[in-house]
């Protein structure tokens, strides 16, 4: 398991590196693409690639895609947005599958579904840069699969722009700091995706968007007068009904109203999850097992909440978090407390299975579950664990 590599920190200003990213990248690629989500970090990226825009005298295309089940708020923002001088704004309503952590029975939904017109939350967007076709979807793609086939490489290299920072997660922060060189940069063919404010953190942004005066999504607004006050990483834009969206299911309930009254009836699930999104029954908190079961043994009754399709995409996952276990030693899983050198136990993967982790976005949490279990052992390395509980085969892979 290598570790990602120590936050190096010097005295340059994050939003002066930010800037400095993106003009590199305007000298770097013939096209520059923001994909926008109407967030505080989107926001940050779309406001910095202006400025920088303005200096260079350059424009730039800014792509949002709409997935329906968004706030309020946001589509006015996005629509003020899309009359901003200097860019070339798509708003595309597009078929994108996405996760349903409401329910095992049905786990993916489409926004816009065309054979479901009579559930949508609301009613396509009257803006002049609407796209509801385009000849490279096809409908079940996710928007960034989409996002990376709009380029067309007769077109030249084209770097797209996001706002991931390394802050929200460590799965972000561990893909971002693995690279040795241009960390913010990660490219593939003519297309390379650029996180120029991976290094910022939730308050920096808030202090570029007050600071300049910039336009922001009103969602905020709302937010910080619920009990989601001030806490920046919890403080979502996104379709509500992911894994970690549906955490807050509770805010379209007391804040929309109306919409809440459409999305009830929108995916299956829904009024469940609102009740025990924050429980163990989704995977919230300690899997708490049936006395009478192992950990192991449970997970297996788990699986079978899944159909025979979706079943598959869930096992995938538990089995390379298995197989990755194995590889390094030939201690058994433990049922519930953190294995010392994979963090993997019985009782996660229980909360994986609960969850539905489709995505596998929880699995890269097993390194800081390691390094826990290593501390309360008092092991100060990661080099010492190898050596305690490693087989031998990885000793030897680890040291040659």
């Amino acid at each position: 398991m290598a570790r990602a590599r120590a936050k190096e920190y010097n005295d340059k200003n994050v939003f002066e590196a930010g800037c400095e990213r993106i003009e590199y990248l305007f000298k770097s690629f013939d096209n520059i693409v923001v994909n926008f989500s109407a967030g505080k970090d989107s926001t940050c990226v779309l406001n910095m690639t202006l400025m920088v825009a303005k200096k260079l005298n350059k424009t730039f295309i800014v792509n949002f895609f709409d997935e329906e089940a968004i706030h309020p708020p946001t589509i006015e923002y996005a629509e003020r947005v899309s009359k901003i001088e200097g860019i070339n704004f798509n708003w595309y309503c597009l078929e994108f599958k996405h996760r349903n952590a409401c329910s095992n029975e049905n786990p993916f939904w489409y926004c816009w579904d065309k054979d479901k017109k009579d559930l949508w939350v609301r009613d396509m967007p009257e803006v002049d840069c609407l796209i509801t076709e385009h000849p490279k979807f096809k409908k079940g793609m996710s928007f960034q699969e989409f996002s990376s086939l709009l380029p067309d490489e007769s077109e030249g290299t084209t770097a797209i722009l996001t706002g991931v920072r390394t802050q929200e997660s460590f799965r972000r922060m561990k893909a971002v700091s693995s690279k040795k060189n241009d960390n913010y940069i990660a490219k593939n063919k003519h297309v390379a995706m650029c996180h120029p404010i991976y290094d910022m953190s939730s308050e920096d942004v808030w202090l570029c968007v007050t600071k300049f005066g910039w336009d922001y999504n009103r969602t905020y607004d709302v937010m910080n007068k619920t009990r989601m006050f001030n806490g920046f990483l919890s403080q979502r834009v996104c379709p509500p009904f992911g894994e970690e969206p549906l955490r807050g299911l509770w805010l379209y309930s007391e804040c929309f109203p109306e919409m809440w009254h459409k999305m009830l009836s929108r995916v299956e699930g829904v009024g469940t999850a609102w009740r025990y999104a924050n429980t163990e029954l989704y995977g919230y908190g300690k899997a708490e097992r049936p006395e009478n079961l192992t950990y192991k043994e449970w997970a297996e009754v788990l699986l079978e909440s899944y159909d025979t399709v979706d079943i598959i995409s869930v096992k995938k996952n538990i089995n390379s978090i298995i197989k990755r276990h194995y590889d390094k030693t030939n201690d058994p899983i433990p049922e519930e407390e953190s294995h010392p050198l994979t963090g993997t136990s019985w009782s996660f993967i229980c909360k994986l299975i609960i969850k539905g982790d489709f995505k596998g976005r929880t699995g890269p949490q097993l390194e800081g579950l390691a390094i826990n279990a290593q501390k309360k052992l008092g092991i100060n390395s990661f080099n010492e664990a190898v050596i305690k509980f490693g087989s031998e085969k990885y000793k030897a892979k680890r040291f040659k």
